[in-house]
């Protein structure tokens, strides 16, 4: 039976999703592709933005490779 958990992130996932569920790791693949959320957010509205919003508004680089790091398993 497969796991219900697991998140599966796309393009409409919201920045806040992926650190509500990855933590850390969500933190720093985000910064990896050029999105820092600092502490806490500086801007309450951008933990609201979609991923593919950040991306077409540059704050992200990558979308497609960062959903793929996103969707992967936990090393």
């Amino acid at each position: 039976m497969p796991d219900a958990a697991v998140q599966a992130f796309g393009p409409q996932s919201k920045v806040r999703e992926v650190v509500a569920t990855l933590g850390d790791r969500g933190r720093e693949l985000l910064l990896k592709h050029g999105y820092d959320v600092g502490e806490g957010f500086v801007d309450v509205l951008s933990q609201y933005q979609t991923l593919e919003h950040a991306a077409r508004t540059e704050r992200l680089r990558d979308l497609d490779g960062l959903l793929k790091e996103l969707n992967a398993p936990s090393p």
